[in-house]
């Protein structure tokens, strides 16, 4: 069912993102789906292939995806996990290893994943750990997916004790966007995706910002492709999250993956959780970085406007909140490094925030 219009991409639009050693395109444009083998087959021998999805896209996608492939001569496998954050595990990365060496795949193979962030964190999991690393092609189906979790490389399966905790920068192959396939997102999980947007907006684009208020749903494309271009500006100074500078996208997230831990994943999107952790880093900014409180209601204003939480419900367990932090991978060494903002457009790393000025921030929301 199409919940809203968008208008069709008539001309293609390709990113190049270039991270020493690493390069692949990202195209953007409406029909690609029906076209995937073709676009496949120009980058990738195969012929075997994979194709992870889930039981919430695959019945939406995936006969088009495997129409596609098959008719250029690739062999496709398909394989569909449960929807959802619980699905990203080490046993069920194993399980789909199994079903790969049981469909005779080989290092010339190659893992297509197709559906939202948590499809191409673990499709690009696999592809990084089977025969030590087989080549990745990511369809993202969200917007969330689209503009953040796509591009960079970092893929990852989460643990009992947090996110992301166990995982490998594997960048991948080939990245196909087709935008038609938002036509069929719900609102909230199309909303979620602003929260990555503004995010993005917020550390490096004062211009975005402003233009945000009164952006085109109907035209997302050349949207997309500015996230991309300035995601993948900050992933190439720092492809391994090693100097800081790539840290910067980690916004909001701090506060955001301590959110949805404490909510075991169910209560609230990952961009709802980072919406909130947005407004909880403008808050330690306003505080210890010169963010001008205008601005901190402008980016909560922002985030309104998208349908996104400013508040946490008000029987969200805040204490649990600041329990989960202490499993955050940007802790290191005991040292807190949190990402601050002086002012929309740009931020900056800092080692200046105290566990009291977070819990500050949480108490807030």
């Amino acid at each position: 069912m199409i919940l809203f219009q968008i208008r069709p991409v008539t001309r293609s639009l390709l990113v190049e993102v270039r991270a020493s050693p690493h390069h692949y395109d990202v195209l953007i444009e409406s029909g690609l789906l029906d076209r995937v083998g073709d676009v496949v087959k120009k980058r990738l021998d195969g012929p075997y292939c994979i194709v992870i999805s889930d039981t919430n896209v695959a019945p939406l996608f995936e006969d088009r995806v495997k129409q596609s492939l098959t008719a250029v001569g690739l062999e496709p496998t398909l394989i569909t996990i449960p929807a959802g954050e619980p699905s990203k595990t080490l046993e069920q990365a194993g399980a789909i290893c199994d079903q790969m060496i049981a469909a005779g795949l080989d290092r010339q193979s190659f893992v297509i994943g197709l559906g939202g962030g948590v499809i191409g964190d673990i499709s690009g999991f696999v592809a990084a750990i089977y025969h030590r690393g087989i080549p990745h092609v990511q369809i993202p189906t969200t917007l969330l997916a689209m503009v953040d979790s796509s591009i960079g490389g970092k893929t990852a399966v989460n643990t009992s004790a947090g996110k992301n905790l166990i995982g490998a920068i594997h960048p991948p192959a080939l990245v196909i966007d087709d935008v038609d396939v938002l036509k069929t997102l719900p609102r909230r999980e199309f909303n979620q995706g602003f929260a990555e947007i503004i995010k993005h907006a917020v550390i490096a684009d004062a211009e975005m910002f402003a233009a945000l208020k009164d952006v085109d749903l109907e035209n997302l494309a050349p949207l997309i492709r500015r996230n991309i271009e300035i995601k993948s500006k900050i992933v190439a100074k720092d492809e391994r999250d090693r100097t800081g500078e790539r840290a910067l996208l980690n916004f909001g997230h701090t506060i955001g993956h301590a959110i949805e831990r404490a909510g075991d994943y169910k209560k609230v999107l990952h961009g709802e959780a980072i919406s909130l952790g947005i407004i909880a880093a403008c808050d330690v900014s306003v505080k210890k970085a010169g963010l001008p409180r205008h601005q901190r209601d402008a980016i909560v204003g922002l985030l309104r406007q998208f349908d996104l939480p400013t508040h946490l419900p008000s029987d969200f367990r805040r204490e649990k909140i600041f329990e989960a932090l202490r499993f955050d991978k940007k802790f290191e060494s005991g040292e807190i490094r949190f990402v601050v903002t002086p002012g929309i457009g740009s931020a900056h790393l800092s080692s200046n925030i105290t566990l009291d000025d977070i819990r500050e921030a949480i108490d807030k929301l």
